[in-house]
């Protein structure tokens, strides 16, 4: 079967997640050295009591979770809506909910504006991707604009 191109495969590609790049490469390598350094230091310092064995542990431990939840950062759009996992606080909207998209100069990531006046980052598009940042902004701002159409569009 042929691959679809085009128009034609729009409905597949428009819901691909937003994930960052960058920051994805750089916190899962630095999830690794944190690992191998605590695992080193434990080992290596045999002075070390069982009490402060743990206690490196539990810090080497706490940089690895954030290291992952920096890593897992994404907007998930569906035809439904669209999640938005930031680092601490998972949001669940419907497209009539995000009344526009930016993505200014100095924002280090996506900002929308939400119909209750709020507005909200989505760190799976951030700045340090560069162009493909620009793009994949452009990309939900193209979902948002599909999603909110009406009959009578002003």
């Amino acid at each position: 079967m042929p691959a679809l191109t085009g128009a034609m495969a729009a409905p597949t590609t428009q819901y691909t997640p937003f994930r960052p790049h960058l920051a994805r490469i750089v916190t899962l390598v630095m999830a690794v050295v944190v690992l191998a350094g605590t695992v080193t230091v434990i080992l290596a310092i045999p002075e070390l009591g069982p009490g402060d064995q743990i206690g490196f542990a539990i810090v080497g431990l706490l940089i690895i979770w954030f290291c992952w939840r920096q890593a897992s950062v994404a907007a998930l759009p569906s035809p439904e809506g669209l999640v938005v996992r930031n680092l601490l606080v998972t949001t669940r909207l419907e497209w009539a909910q995000i009344v526009a998209v930016r993505f200014g100069a100095g924002q280090p990531w996506v900002q929308l504006d939400l119909s209750d006046g709020d507005t909200l980052a989505v760190m799976g598009v951030q700045r340090a991707d560069g162009v493909r940042a620009q793009d994949e902004a452009q990309r939900l701002a193209t979902l948002v604009a599909q999603h909110s159409r009406t009959a009578r569009d002003d």
